[in-house]
């Protein structure tokens, strides 16, 4: 003992414990770069683990290598062991800033934010700058539902340099539960930089953003403000535009205004100005994003059906794209291009021959319209919209343009580390498959951040399945299939069995040859995990309402008959039967309201696939989380859905915001 404790204070002992702990700091460091992909990660976690371990044999009481090794095995999942390790480190040194960054991140991963809070003041104690301790404050508050506290955390972490991608969409995630309430240049600089920064969910913060742009025009009842010319270069405004829904009545009615006074304003002057020219392309973005929703007054159906006669007449005189631009950006306003006339004759050019600045509106409105057309082609469903008149065609919901931010990881490790399951006889690629998938957002961020499967995306819109595949091959995402539900069940027919089935939006009640219980017995194997939601949106008052007079008038699901029952609600906006209707994002797109209107998902899906799981011989809940995502005891739970299988309704879980997870025992 007396030499090796002289060794451990020889010089050049301690000059090589320090390179070896330099060196695993380095190689765990690779272990937690976001933009690594997984295996990489998972491989440098291995070399860090060995290199403590021998670090270990030579210094065991080193400190700083102990609660090294706890971050290893805190990201291995082994919790506890982290947490031993991490006291350990405390205890052989003291008031270390590190080690309580670390346990309050442990902390975290054990669903304990207040205790996690306290850990990261406590690092601050022992060093005030520590932008990591700082972070883990704003984590913990947003955990804990203090989204403004959180908020002004993570701006601050932005001012000081010390932004990540983590920052940005945890902010992003803070400012969708904020209110708005005076005019606030700070908040509106936040909004701007947040929808400025690429790889974000911007879809998020519509509500954010319009409460700040109500802040700024509404309260000009006067009449004063040239709305036209403040638009032009409000550089929120034009973002929103370009890139979100806005869901809110007064702000559709501004964005209804605009367009309309722009109009006016071209048909005066003759011409699409310079200084006009961005505002018109972000009101055509935004049409398009709406299924061209927003309410047309008289003139402007004229100016357009003119606009489109002339239109055809320069594409006959073999006018050019930059002859076209005003014009197209006009028609574009006020419908697809890809259902116009003269559509077949835009398909003479390139995306990249139009002008770099309208490229974007063409996208959406021709060029990635007819990429899913060519994708609805291979399926027999097509046969059902070619009765349609081009404009009733439905449209992919929801809108969305990036995916959520997030760690690439396995689903094996989710299920080791989340779930507690056993993981050793899975294979080395997982099938997952989502039931409900609509446009895609969900079932592609499975397929892009889980290394270990393969994704099978299933909806009854066609419109949702085209718009998926085309966002696929877009992104280079090709471990995953969206096929319509007549392909999903022959694939099930067949034998193929999956891993891991994830119910998204029911199906609706025209889908009556299909139970989707019944489909989730066959396809999943032994081990398989079911994730689904208890709870069913689109059940507001106003909603039923409008079902009933869809019933009693025999309605279409038509553009135009979608377009006057929004009128209608929003020439009503303040009666009490709509308040839940308008504060849903669904209802500002003809999408969202075709689907909750004309497709509405089936009650009684969900009530047989919560009979199913009750079946405690084959099925074992094992997670349950409520709406903001904290994990609840399963037992409580379990007994609410066997009561609930046994005919009483006082403890049902329909109508309850929570996930669960259910796997099958055999």
């Amino acid at each position: 003992m007396h030499v090796q404790s002289e060794a451990r204070h020889n010089p050049d002992h301690q000059t090589e414990t320090a390179r070896l702990l330099l060196l695993a700091n380095e190689t765990y460091g690779r272990s937690n770069q976001s933009d690594t992909a997984y295996a990489q990660r998972v491989a440098a976690r291995i070399e860090c683990r060995e290199q403590l371990q021998s670090l270990l044999m030579r210094a065991p009481e080193n400190a700083q290598a102990q609660g090294l090794m706890g971050r290893v095995e805190m990201d291995d999942g082994n919790l506890q062991k982290a947490r031993n390790l991490f006291d350990k480190s405390l205890k052989l040194q003291p008031n270390q800033a590190q080690q309580y960054i670390n346990l309050g991140y442990w902390a975290l991963r054990v669903e304990r934010p207040a205790q996690a809070e306290q850990y990261f003041s406590q690092a601050l104690q022992h060093e005030r700058q520590s932008a990591s301790a700082f972070g883990g404050i704003a984590h913990a508050k947003r955990l804990q539902n203090q989204f403004d506290v959180a908020y002004l955390h993570y701006r601050s972490l932005i001012r000081s340099g010390h932004a990540n991608t983590r920052v940005y969409s945890a902010m992003l995630e803070c400012a969708s539960h904020l209110s708005v309430h005076n005019a606030d240049p700070l908040l509106r600089a936040d909004a701007i930089t947040l929808l400025n920064q690429s790889h974000l969910a911007h879809q998020k913060i519509g509500r954010f953003v319009c409460e700040i742009l109500r802040q700024h025009y509404l309260p000009d009842t006067s009449g004063t403000m040239d709305e036209l010319a403040v638009a032009a270069s409000d550089e929120l405004l034009l973002l929103a535009l370009n890139q979100i829904i806005l869901p809110d009545p007064a702000v559709e009615s501004l964005i209804t205004s605009l367009r309309h006074q722009l109009v006016q304003h071209i048909a005066r002057n003759g011409e699409l100005e310079d200084d006009l020219q961005q505002l018109a392309l972000g009101l055509g973005r935004y049409a398009e994003r709406t299924g061209y929703a927003l309410t047309t007054q008289d003139d402007e159906q004229q100016l357009a059906a003119t606009i489109n006669i002339n239109l055809r007449a320069q594409f006959n005189q073999g006018d050019g794209p930059e002859a076209l631009a005003g014009s197209v950006i006009i028609s574009a306003l006020y419908g697809a291009l890809f259902h116009q006339d003269f559509a077949a004759a835009l398909g003479h050019w390139n995306l990249v021959d139009w002008p770099l600045a309208m490229q974007p509106l063409l996208a959406a409105s021709y060029y990635d319209r007819a990429w899913e057309e060519a994708v609805k082609q291979n399926f027999a469903e097509k046969a059902e919209e070619l009765h349609l008149d081009r404009d009733d065609t439905p449209q992919a919901w929801p809108a969305w343009a990036e995916l959520n931010s997030n760690t690439e990881t396995s689903l094996r490790a989710l299920m080791a580390n989340e779930l507690s399951l056993p993981v050793e006889q899975l294979p080395a690629t997982l099938r997952l498959m989502v039931c409900g998938c609509q446009s895609g957002q969900r079932a592609l961020e499975l397929a892009r951040y889980l290394s270990d499967v393969e994704v099978i995306a299933v909806d009854e819109s066609l419109a949702n399945v085209a718009r998926g595949s085309a966002m696929a091959e877009a992104t280079n995402i090709d471990n995953i299939v969206f096929w319509p539900w007549s392909l999903a069940q022959r694939f099930i027919a067949d034998g193929h069995q999956v891993h891991w089935v994830e119910i998204g939006r029911l199906p609706s009640p025209a889908m009556a040859d299909l139970s989707l219980a019944n489909l989730v017995d066959q396809v999943t194997a032994s081990g398989a995990v079911i994730h689904l939601h208890t709870d069913m949106s689109e059940q507001t008052r106003g909603d039923k309402q409008i079902r009933r007079l869809i019933s009693e008038h025999n309605l279409e699901p038509r553009r135009n008959t979608l377009q006057q029952l929004r009128h209608m609600v929003l020439n009503n906006r303040s009666g009490d039967v709509w308040q839940s209707l308008l504060q849903d994002e669904n209802f500002y797109s003809l999408g969202g309201c075709h689907d909750r209107w004309f497709r509405p998902q089936s009650e009684q899906q969900l009530k047989s696939v919560l009979a199913m799981v009750s079946n405690e011989v084959q099925w074992k809940l094992v997670k349950a989380r409520d709406e903001d995502g904290h994990s609840l005891a399963t037992g409580p739970v379990q007994q609410q859905i066997r009561e609930e299988a046994l005919g009483s309704h006082v403890q049902s879980l329909l109508g309850q915001q929570l996930s669960v997870y259910f796997q099958r025992r055999r």
